[in-house]
């Protein structure tokens, strides 16, 4: 089947749009650009479709490329049959090649080969062909200089030919794999004690392998990494050992009882270790992509949580002994002053740090208060909750998650962005900056410590960047990025653009002013048609000469969008005062196919068109739930089972979500918790950033733990 055939069956899509979609793809088209800007191309699918089509597209072309390969070498050791090439042809998996590939593999030294070396597969072949006595036939293969003494060395050495063949069967290999991963149990024992008891449940632990979850595997393989698990997959001996001899015995007789004993050595000694680790590697795999999928889909809302536009912030990292540090940020995120305060043990200077703060919010007329909500988290929050009502000024806080900040303060981003502050001083001015835009802010941060997912820091490493910058990428092109005031590390994630190109993009607003016009990006230095085709729609100038500069309507469309204004006797400055709301209803009314047609485009386009020019400039982040702001706070002593509570989720993984209910401590909602209907995971219900209400269920105010449910909310409103 040819690869875009595959694709269309797996992914369930018209051939044409596929073919559409391969052929962008290896002209060089971004995701970001084709999901946005070629949707009559594609019938209009989402960019994460994209991304999960193009990542299947590689791995067919690298399996189709393994093929080849494994097809040549066969064929120039003159070994190539009609019955290799089918299992070739046939093979949907890299290992299923490898399989195949196997007996023909340059292989060091083995039993096997030593055997043969000795002249003995004759005798091996023989014996497989079941025909005659093996005693008197390996008679005529003694030979004291080979080192084949006696018939008993030279039935040994055959059986050992035997026991590689049969481990070398591609067609048995995959049967035995395929029965240890539907029927094979992962056994578990403790070797060594943890002294946190991290892996207390798999101290003596055993489940079917089609039953155990995802985390549990990732969870074995970190006990077993640190030497404190030891793990394996057991599967019936007995039942595999049986299932390799039906394939080669097919007599009785001493020829049939040589080639089980064969098969019995060449299942333990070859077979089983290496079957055992390949589902081992299947499902660490399997596991892996989970752990992905779930930072994925973890890491996307939490970047696209709205932004707190149009507030001073005043940023508080908090701290035990080095005090909490202060920095206070304008609309725009300019830092306009820092301190630093002890209103926590061990200085307790309570009094003196209500007046710095006071005098702070006075003197830049603070909106907001940001509080990490790291170490002396919750002793911060409580001396801002009773600071606020001593302030007249109606200043509100929220705290957000701190997770990266210190990594970032002490990166050379940091330095070069603040070099005049110092670390501790750079993390407060994240927090700060955190709540007014957060994509802008954790852009920044490498997203394996923004502390959403599970696991991340086993990954795949190549494989986690790939997935992670690939939501980067599409979050950053989904809101638009204002070209006069997005910094490198915004600028480089967008479509077309990288590092280099995005330092050349400031590097020329900082010599010749801000941009007026997209087309003056075509003046950056590397940044040619391709480029400029690429990135000009996700790229805003909010007061260029231009209004359509400040949508995602893309340069190549500017005068079909002006010629649908004209059809409807709109002006580009009814764009400006924001006078289209009745445009939609026009072009309803008018007939959508024959608008399109008229204004030469598809009406995926044009309608994307149309919702641009009646809203200019529009956030997509405006739309989603805002973020939770206080003035008073509530501690876990104020806590009772059966309190119903508002929270906010704050990572979903694969047996619940937490969630932040304004206490110091999350709380945890296990899968069983969150609905009465089934679903298979978490996320098929709750997103990062989502607002909730939930009932207590269980509380143990010394181990700090909070249990939550969503369903009995409805439960006792019922």
């Amino acid at each position: 089947m040819e690869i875009s055939q595959q694709l269309t069956k797996e992914f369930n899509l018209r051939p044409d749009h596929v073919k559409n979609i391969l052929n962008l793809l290896e002209e060089g088209n971004t995701i970001p650009f084709i999901a946005r800007y070629r949707k009559e191309m594609t019938g209009a699918i989402d960019d994460q479709v994209l991304r999960a089509l193009n990542d299947r597209y590689e791995y067919l072309k690298n399996l189709e490329k393994r093929k080849q390969e494994v097809a040549n070498a066969i064929t120039e050791q003159g070994k190539m049959t009609e019955e290799i090439q089918a299992a070739i042809d046939g093979a949907q998996t890299m290992t299923e090649i490898e399989d195949v590939y196997r007996p023909f593999k340059q292989k060091k030294k083995t039993r096997a080969s030593v055997a043969i070396e000795r002249g003995l597969q004759p005798l091996a072949e023989f014996i497989l062909a079941q025909n005659g006595d093996p005693y008197k036939e390996a008679e005529n293969y003694i030979d004291e200089e080979k080192g084949v003494k006696t018939v008993t060395d030279a039935i040994n050495g055959a059986k050992d030919i035997i026991a590689e063949i049969i481990s070398d069967n591609a067609e048995l290999r995959k049967k035995l794999r395929a029965l240890m991963e539907n029927h094979g149990e992962m056994q578990v024992k403790m070797v060594k004690d943890d002294e946190k008891g991290t892996y207390a449940m798999y101290a003596d632990f055993a489940e079917l392998i089609p039953e155990i979850k995802n985390h549990r595997i990732l969870a074995v393989n970190r006990g077993e990494k640190e030497d404190c698990l030891k793990v394996k997959i057991y599967f019936n001996p007995d039942i595999a050992k049986r299932v390799c001899c039906a394939k080669y015995v097919h007599s009785t007789g001493d020829c049939a009882k040589l080639i089980e004993e064969a098969a019995d050595d060449g299942y333990d000694r070859l077979i089983e270790p290496s079957i055992e680790r390949e589902v081992r590697a299947i499902l660490t795999d399997r596991a892996g992509e989970q752990a992905i999928k779930m930072f994925e889909v973890n890491l996307r809302p939490l970047l696209l949580q709205p932004p707190v536009k149009g507030k001073v912030t005043l940023g508080l990292d908090p701290g035990y002994r080095t005090g909490c540090k202060v920095a206070v940020v304008d609309e725009t995120g300019k830092v306009l002053d820092t301190s630093v305060i002890y209103p926590v043990p061990p200085k307790n200077k309570i009094e003196e740090s209500k007046q710095i703060i006071k005098a702070l919010i006075a003197k830049h007329n603070v909106d907001i208060i940001s509080i990490g909500n790291g170490t002396a988290s919750k002793e911060t929050e409580i001396f801002v909750a009773e600071l606020l009502k001593e302030v007249e000024r109606p200043v509100v806080y929220a705290v957000v998650n701190e997770a990266g900040a210190s990594v970032y303060s002490a990166s050379p981003l940091a330095v070069e962005e603040f070099p005049d502050y110092d670390l501790t001083l750079r993390s407060a001015i994240s927090i700060a900056r955190r709540l007014q835009d957060p994509l802008a802010e954790l852009i920044k941060i490498d997203p394996k410590s923004i502390g959403v997912g599970q696991y991340q820091h086993d990954m795949d490493k190549k494989r986690l960047d790939g997935v992670l910058g690939g939501v980067l990428e599409d979050c950053v092109n989904s809101v638009g990025v204002d070209l006069n005031t997005a910094s490198v590390s915004l600028l480089k994630y967008v479509a077309g653009l990288n590092s280099g190109i995005a330092k050349n993009i400031v590097a020329y607003r900082e010599e010749n002013g801000k941009f007026t016009a997209r087309n003056q990006l075509l003046k950056v230095s590397k940044l040619g048609a391709k480029a400029y085709e690429q990135c000009a729609g996700f790229l805003r100038i909010p007061d260029g000469k231009n209004i359509m500069d400040n949508t995602a309507v893309h340069p190549e469309s500017y005068k079909k969008a002006e010629k649908l204004l004209s059809l409807f006797g709109y002006t580009d400055d009814d764009v400006r005062a924001g006078k289209l709301s009745n445009l939609p209803a026009d072009v309803k009314k008018y007939g959508e196919d024959k608008a399109a047609g008229e204004c030469e485009l598809d009406k995926a386009t044009m309608n994307d068109i149309i919702a641009e020019l009646v809203k200019p400039g529009r956030d997509i982040r405006d739309s989603l739930p805002q973020r939770q702001l206080r003035r008073d706070i509530m501690g876990i002593e104020d806590l009772e089972v059966g309190m119903e509570v508002e929270g906010t989720v704050r990572n979903v993984i694969d047996f619940g979500a937490f969630v932040d209910i304004g206490v110091h401590q999350d709380g945890l909602v296990h899968i069983s918790e969150i609905t009465d209907r089934y679903i298979k995971h978490p996320s098929d219900v709750l997103k990062v950033g989502q607002q909730v209400k939930a009932v207590i269920i269980s509380l143990d105010k010394k181990k700090q733990r909070i249990g939550l449910s969503l369903k009995q909310v409805k439960k006792k409103a019922n």
